[in-house]
Order: C-alpha cells, then sequence, then structure tokens
C-alpha cells in the first residue's frame, strides 16, 4: 500500500473505531433506536470510503504489478472474488 494511502486508511480506521465505541455507549445507555441507526449509517458509509481507498490502491499497486509480471489473469479473477464480497 501507497504510504500516503496507508496513513488515510489507519486514520479512517482509528476514527470509525472510536465511533463504533460511541455506537456502543449508545446502546448501553438505552438511547434512541433512531439515533443509533443513524450512527451506524454513518459507521458503514465511512467503512465503504475506506473500502474505496483500499481498492484504489490495490487497483494501483498490486493489480498493476500483476498485469507487468504476467499474472493479471489470476489478480483479475482474484479481485472479482474480493469485490463480490465487498458489494455482498
Amino acid at each position: 500500500m501507497h504510504e500516503h494511502r496507508h496513513d488515510q486508511v489507519t486514520q479512517r480506521l482509528k476514527k470509525i473505531s472510536g465511533h463504533v465505541q460511541a455506537v456502543l455507549r449508545m446502546v448501553e445507555e438505552g438511547r434512541d433506536c433512531t439515533e443509533i441507526l443513524l450512527q451506524i449509517s454513518a459507521v458503514r458509509a465511512a467503512l465503504t470510503q475506506v473500502g474505496r481507498l483500499v481498492l484504489e490502491d490495490h487497483l494501483d499497486t498490486c493489480i498493476v504489478d500483476a498485469v507487468k509480471d504476467g499474472s493479471g489473469e489470476k489478480a483479475l479473477s482474484e479481485l472479482k472474488e474480493s469485490l463480490a464480497r465487498f458489494l455482498g
């Protein structure tokens, strides 16, 4: 992973982790379900954004390298499987 993307992904995941902890506190405190659902939606959106960053990096590094070394078909097949799970 490129260093700048690694830093972005790490920072975002730390924020998401804090956000998940906040949702847990909301549940433990018996907060309103609609508030909790709204926060869960925000966490899901943030995770999707992290997934996009990881995908971009994978395309820019791993897929490009695989095409250069002749293993592009295998890498694309693996990417398709990963995308099916990610989009699932």
